[in-house]
């Protein structure tokens, strides 16, 4: 990661970039199941408000990548995190996502959980694909033709999990 990046929770005052970033990703319909009339109030809620735990990625006073941490399902489910990452579109191909993922592997630990689960990684998004493999996720099911894309149409989608068991904090 750049000597010039820094990864913290994010602020109330952050929210804004964090909206530009969010609203640029679902967008396109090709990562995220949110529809592009998502609302901001609807993505705050579920980015950094709710029990949520939001974190940004700043180079200088930009916001250049944004996740979120939480719990994957509550009660009985609560031991598993779940995270979302999305990085600004200017700034991909820096390496930011993978310095996010491995952040949020050792906060999900220091937060008590036991390990991560993504519950709807798009088959076609190749390069989280293989960055969440090189981060120690398996696929542990596909479900096919669960995202309609918006160029691919019906597309599979990956079920990915981790334990935390070997992430020292």
């Amino acid at each position: 990661m750049s000597e010039e990046w820094n990864i913290r929770p994010a602020t109330q005052e952050d929210w804004p970039g964090i909206w530009v970033i969010f609203r640029d990703v679902i967008s396109h319909g090709d990562t995220y199941t949110y529809a592009p009339d998502f609302t901001e109030k609807q993505a705050r809620d579920i980015w950094i408000d709710n029990g949520c735990h939001g974190y940004v990625v700043t180079h200088g006073t930009k916001i250049v990548g944004t996740f979120t941490l939480r719990t994957n399902k509550p009660g009985f489910g609560d031991h598993v995190a779940n995270a979302g990452y999305m990085v600004d579109k200017n700034s991909r191909g820096q390496g930011i996502a993978q310095a996010m993922c491995s952040y949020s592997l050792k906060e999900a630990k220091r937060l008590g959980f036991q390990a991560m689960q993504f519950n709807f990684v798009v088959a076609s998004n190749k390069p989280a694909v293989q960055l969440w493999q090189k981060m120690g996720f398996k696929i542990v099911g596909t479900v096919p033709g669960a995202f309609r894309h918006a160029n691919n149409g019906l597309t599979d989608v990956h079920i990915m999990y981790r334990s935390l068991d070997d992430i020292k904090i």
